[in-house]
């Protein structure tokens, strides 16, 4: 429907102007799409309040892009605040521009993804609200969310490729360019096959919390599993936001 109301948040965004922005917007009807906000930098904008990241809103643009049109910038016609948590502070910030930095890399405009959306929307909402560990069991879930959507994570319930169940007490690595094989003494990065059948439970019946459980408790094994799926599939391990946080960290004080 033309000019139909979508449900967003804001990635990213760029000066276009002395007094207005280019945003890059996750949207959950049209997936990704790059919008101008003109007069948005001005002191008395009702923009400059709604258009933060991590916040939902509801945006209108001023037409449809379609064919050709789809690599064009729409100009927002205008957006509104639609509720939602409290501003992300401290490590939860970082963590937040982590999660908008991966779908800016490998989920392409206009390519909608409503169930990932809505994990996006839940991870956001307990980076605000969970402790570290829980933050970092969102990020692992969201990152496996994300590569299932997007088709680049393999069955974990099975061999790829023998299609052969996985044994709950055997140990497997996860490989980009092979999926689910059996570790076979290898030392580096595997995990139990008990822990990737549960996920692949989890992941079928699209239980977010249970995925988010299971992260928990396999925050070790998961961490280098899924970083060098992400590296693999980005074409490296150099993100800009782990950089940042990074430098961070180590220009805070250690404490006496």
């Amino acid at each position: 429907m033309r000019n139909a109301p979508l449900t967003a948040f804001v990635l990213h965004r760029y000066d276009w102007s002395e007094s207005s922005l280019i945003l890059d917007l996750f949207t959950r009807e049209q997936g990704r799409v790059a919008v101008a906000a003109k007069g948005a930098k001005r002191p008395f904008s009702q923009l400059r309040s709604v258009l933060l990241p991590f916040q939902r809103i509801q945006i209108t643009l001023g037409r449809q892009a379609t064919g050709e049109d789809a690599r064009e910038v729409q100009n927002l016609r205008g957006a509104d605040w639609t509720g939602g948590a409290a501003m992300l502070t401290g490590a939860a910030l970082f963590s937040g521009f982590y999660v908008n930095e991966l779908l800016m890399k490998l989920v392409a405009r206009h390519d909608p993804h409503a169930a990932l959306f809505d994990v996006y929307a839940d991870t956001v909402a307990a980076l605000g609200e969970a402790g570290e560990a829980g933050g970092q069991a969102a990020l692992r879930a969201f990152e496996i969310v994300l590569l299932t959507e997007l088709g680049l994570l393999p069955d974990l319930g099975v061999e790829t490729a023998t299609r052969r169940p996985l044994v709950a007490d055997g140990r497997y690595r996860v490989l980009a360019d092979a999926g689910v094989v059996a570790a076979n003494g290898a030392t580096d990065a595997t995990i139990g096959g008990a822990t990737l059948a549960a996920l692949q439970f989890a992941l079928a019946g699209d239980d977010l919390a249970a995925l988010q459980r299971i992260t928990a408790r396999s925050l070790a094994e998961l961490r280098p599993i899924l970083r060098a799926q992400l590296a693999y599939h980005l074409g490296t391990d150099r993100l800009r936001t782990r950089q940042v946080m990074i430098d961070a960290q180590a220009l805070t004080p250690s404490p006496a």
